[in-house]
Formats: structure tokens, sequence, C-alpha cells
């Protein structure tokens, strides 16, 4: 794809006031969301189209984005792009690898995905994770800082947003496993297709649900183990969740949860959740696995987390996976009950495959106790 003739001008305003100026990417437009940066230097198409990202503008740290242009059928974790925009530092127009369908500023247009690019991408990380996540809002449309911050107070806060119903599947539908040795119903908070596959490639049949679909529909599937998948927001706003989860506990049935499934499971166990001041989002993050004593590096995204003291005063829950950066809970499994969940993502490779084990724990755990 050959460069725009004239690129324009775009603004970044941040909540607290802060202004970057740089170049328009993507569709011309303006969008808001809350401001948050990936540190992973590869899988940006895997980023863009995780549904757990939905409602955010992410910054890309690493220098150059898109030269290696996109990819529809194996690097979609969705059926689309999911973030609200993107912040970077150097965007290519064009790509090299001989692979690729398009160019992601072909992607991007597509999408009605608005951004900025040629801004200090250090500066702007350094700024929040001083200050703290806050929203913001990309403009290559309008110029006016202060129009700008004034349309910003029209973005919700991402604390107390419930967003797992709009990125969900709207409809149940079934993936068979060629061999399929047992059932999984798969709650659908916002998951990526990638952990369907691993599913799937060790025998599953899912039956994936909307993420509001009551617990007797679900049940009435008579299926062998439960998963409940990742996603966006924030996960005490999703009381609906967490009641589908104490009774699937009820059932004595293996269940697993990814990410915000990790946090639904922790608030059907009576903990409790909190905004954190950055989140984890990106492929190198270190996580010790407390059971066996290994370390993996671990790929994560999320902006919430599990209140670490409840966690070690609980009877029936115990500890099994720390962020040895900040010691923040990565895991828990109850004694109670055949269920266990991660912080982070096992499905993806940043180790390469540090953490796939956990995929072999739960069909362990089915098998146990089906």
């Amino acid at each position: 794809m050959q460069k725009r003739s004239q690129q324009q001008e775009a603004l970044l305003v941040l909540e607290d006031g802060t202004v970057f100026k740089g170049l328009a990417l993507g569709k011309i437009g303006t969008a808001g969301g809350e401001i948050c940066f990936n540190t992973g230097m590869t899988g940006y198409q895997e980023i863009y189209t995780d549904p757990s990202y939905f409602g955010q503008v992410i910054v890309n740290t690493t220098s150059h984005i898109g030269n290696y242009g996109v990819q529809f059928q194996d690097e979609e974790e969705s059926n689309g792009v999911k973030i609200s925009g993107m912040v970077c530092n150097s965007f290519s127009q064009i790509h090299s690898r001989y692979t690729a369908d398009t160019s992601l500023q072909a992607y991007f247009e597509r999408a009605n995905i608005v951004g900025i690019s040629g801004v200090d991408t250090r500066q702007i990380v350094r700024h929040i994770r001083n200050k703290g996540v806050m929203n913001c809002i990309i403009s290559s449309e309008i110029l006016d800082a202060g129009l700008l911050l004034d349309q910003l107070k029209a973005v919700p806060d991402m604390e107390g947003l419930e967003l797992s119903s709009e990125v969900c599947s709207k409809l149940i539908y079934d993936l068979d496993s060629t061999n399929a040795e047992f059932r999984v119903a798969v709650l659908d908070l916002g998951v990526k297709k990638s952990i369907l596959s691993n599913l799937t490639d060790r025998g599953a049949q899912c039956r994936v649900f909307p993420a509001k679909t009551p617990f007797e529909e679900i049940a009435a599937w008579n299926p062998d183990g439960y998963f409940i998948s990742n996603g966006p927001g924030d996960p005490a706003a999703m009381p609906y969740a967490v009641e589908t989860v104490k009774q699937a506990l009820e059932t004595e049935k293996a269940l697993f949860g990814i990410c915000l499934g990790h946090q639904i499971l922790s608030l059907a166990s009576g903990l409790s959740t909190y905004k954190m001041h950055n989140g984890h989002r990106g492929l190198n993050h270190p996580v010790k696995n407390l059971i066996t004593g290994r370390c993996e590096v671990t790929s994560q995204n999320h902006g919430f987390a599990v209140r670490a003291e409840e966690v070690m005063e609980h009877p029936d829950v115990e500890l099994t996976h720390v962020n040895l950066n900040d010691k923040t809970i990565e895991g828990i499994r109850r004694k109670d009950k055949p269920a266990f969940s991660v912080q982070y993502h096992p499905e993806a490779s940043p180790g390469p495959h540090d953490s796939r084990y956990l995929f072999d724990q739960f069909t362990d755990l089915i098998k146990e106790t089906k």
C-alpha cells in the first residue's frame, strides 16, 4: 500500500490535561477510551483483536508498529478489532511480510480505528505509570485540545463498567474436537479464539454460551466441565457472571478460569477485586508457580486484581501463582471444589509454552470428576 500523500496532524489528550501532538494513522476521526500500554514487541494484531481490550486505547511501547502487516486467518483472536484507538512512535505505512494480506493502515481504516503516531511513547508510559491509568481521547479531525478535553468527559470510567455482554457472542455455538472425549461449557465473557483451540486440541467438545446465559440453560447441556473466559471491564460490575460461577461450583464439576474468569471465580468464592494503578499488559511478566516452584514467562492483560490479603485469609482458597514483579495474585485454587484459575494467559506463547500445562491440568481434572 502506498503512503498517504499528505499525512494529517493528530492530538492525544489525557484526562489530566496533558497533550501530545503527532500524526494521524488509521481512520480520520475522534476516539476515546482508557489509555494503557503493552510492552510486547510482537503480536500487535493479536492485541488489537483481543476482546479484553474493548474500550481501551493501546500504547504500543515497541518502536515500530505495522512493519509486518496483517494476516486475517491466523492472527485474529476474535471477529475483528476490539480496541478503541492506538498510539505508537513509528508507524509503518508499508509492510515487508510476503504472507500478509494487507497493511495495518488499511486494516485500521476498514475497522474505523483512529490512532496517532510520531509521539514519544516512553514519555507517555512514564507519565501514566506515575499518574496511574486514566481516560484519553485521540483526534485527527479536531485539533483544539480544550474542546477535546470537554468531549473526553463523556468517556465512561472503566471502574464500574460492564463490557462482557457487549463483546461476547450473541448466539450459542459449538466447537467440536475431531476426537471429542468430554464436554466443556464455555462462559463467553470475551473469549479468545486461541483459548478455544487449546481446549479442542485436548479433546474437548466446546459449547460457547453468551455472558448472560442463565446457568440452568448451560447445565441442561450436561457438560463435564466449565470454562470461564477472559474479557473486558470491571469484574465487580458483573454479578450475573458471579452467580453463574457460584452455581457451577455447586455441581462439583471441574472449573477453570482465565483472566477475567479468574476474577469472577475469586468473587464467587467471597474475595474482592480492585482497580490497579496501571495493570499488567505485555509478554514478559514473571510468574512463580508456588506448587511446583517453577517460574513462567507469561502474557498478561488486566487492569483489575484480586486482593492478596483476602486470599491469604480465606479458609477454602489456596494461592498457587504470584507475580514476581509486584507480588500480586496470579492464580488460585479452591480447596473444597475442583476449581482453579490464573490471572495471566496460558494460551499465548511468550515462554513460548511455559503455561500450557494449565490446559492439561484442566482436562485431567475433568477426567477425575467426570
